[in-house]
């Protein structure tokens, strides 16, 4: 039996935890299509042997996705693909809680830290990793009514960092992490607004016309503001590029194990998956697996971006409320589930990436609190999937910040913009039969 290519390369034992790594190879035979273990080395699953197994190094490579997750889900998630998830969940945390919305700050819509103490500024400081780079992005659309220095600039939108010496031991490789916020400034409301698909052709020497985007969070991640006094010149994009490369030469040129993990939030959910993606299509996951793990991500792309994301082998695991309305945005009506029907449509449907996770909660009286990321990590932290019984003590805590401070952009004047917004969330919350 033939491992598939990207599993193969991928499915060594983990360096540091002494375990046996498992993954799940696909076999036709007779045409039909049938999954079998493919064992990459002895296992003793019982005693010590089984205790050494489960642990984070000794199965990093399925916590990264190298079997898509099978059998590590149901019927409840791995405890320690589960912890692994909450603690990526809570450094993506870190970029809400170092994001600065005071109007009378100097690093106004940026980060309040120096990289070098922004994790241990915000509680962090026991993550055990090195931030190497802040990532800004800008959206290339104007907001009405907005005043400049609010539309279409760069703003800090996440960080990359590496894994200490110390943690990297415990993960079983070297972690390079892509960490991404979710919508915050109007530019960025606005760009998600943008639901119109677009060709990527982020790889010049084979465009794909039929791979297809969310036109605004292209912008987002192709789009360069050359005023931002933090990021320097270049976009989200190339910015990402060149520290992710450099970073995975630095480390598998030393002949460590090396991964790439993206996680984000929302609209940064999205831009980890565009990311993965690019990355992939460039190469480098042949020198480490990509992996995304998506907190209350929308749809990013059509059918094309999703076969093609398969193909590449990058591997997304999308942590879902069945409660939020987000998940289900945009394609609220052409998507993977309406596709067969809309068959004239088919190349414009929205189609989601990866294995789904799928958490259940939902507060009357708190609809932010569905999509809130500290709500999220409550109910990975909890004994099971269901709603715990004190489930995220400050839940909507987040949402309800961005939402104080978009109200706060308003001023006296209606946003045409935001009202358009809040209007398609409530007919969709209706239509969810969330109210």
């Amino acid at each position: 039996m033939t491992l598939p290519r990207q599993c193969a390369a991928a499915c060594r034992t983990g360096g540091g935890g002494g375990g046996v790594v498992r993954c799940r190879a696909v076999a036709a035979a007779g045409g039909a299509v049938a999954v079998r273990d493919a064992v990459v080395a002895p296992v003793a699953r019982r005693g010590a042997a089984r205790k050494t197994a489960e642990t984070v190094a000794g199965m990093w490579r399925e916590v990264q996705g190298c079997g898509d997750w099978e059998g590590m889900l149901e019927p409840a998630p791995h405890p320690v693909l589960r912890g692994e998830v909450a603690r990526y969940g809570e450094l993506v945390g870190a970029c809400y809680k170092a994001f600065d919305l005071d109007p009378a700050s100097r690093r106004y819509l940026n980060c309040k830290y120096g990289r070098e103490r922004m994790l241990e500024e915000v509680g962090m400081g026991g993550a055990g990793y090195e931030v190497t780079r802040y990532i800004y992005a800008a959206a290339d659309v104007s907001v009405p009514t907005m005043e400049p220095s609010t539309s279409g600039r760069g703003r800090w939108i996440g960080y990359v960092a590496v894994s200490t010496d110390e943690m990297s031991r415990r993960l079983g490789r070297r972690d390079v992490l892509v960490s991404f916020r979710g919508t915050v400034t109007p530019a960025e409301w606005m760009a998600n607004l943008m639901s119109s698909l677009e060709a990527a052709r982020l790889d010049p020497c084979d465009p794909r016309p039929d791979v297809k985007v969310e036109s605004g969070f292209l912008s987002l991640y192709t789009s360069a503001d050359k005023t931002c006094r933090f990021g320097g010149a270049g976009s989200c994009r190339e910015q990402l590029l060149r520290e992710v490369s450099r970073l995975v030469a630095a480390y598998s040129g030393g002949g460590e194990d090396v991964s790439v993990t993206l996680a984000g939030h929302s609209m940064g959910s999205a831009l980890a998956l565009l990311s993965a993606y690019d990355l992939a299509e460039l190469g480098l996951n042949r020198a480490a697996p990509v992996t995304v793990f998506s907190f209350g991500g929308p749809r990013v792309g059509n059918a094309a971006f999703k076969a093609r994301c398969d193909e590449l082998g990058v591997k997304a695991l999308r942590v879902t409320n069945v409660h939020d309305p987000i998940t289900k945005l945009p394609g609220v009506f052409l998507n993977e589930a309406t596709a067969g029907v809309l068959r004239p449509w088919r190349h414009s449907c929205y189609t989601h990436v990866g294995v789904e996770l799928p958490l259940d909660f939902f507060k009357v009286g708190d609809l932010a609190s569905v999509h809130d990321l500290a709500t999220y990590i409550s109910l990975l932290r909890g004994a099971d999937k269901k709603q715990p019984a004190a489930a995220a003590a400050d839940a909507g805590g987040v949402l309800a910040k961005v939402m104080d401070f978009v109200g706060r952009r308003r001023g006296g004047g209606a946003l045409p913009w935001h009202d358009a917004a809040m209007i398609q969330m409530g007919g969709l919350v209706q239509t969810l039969g969330l109210i």
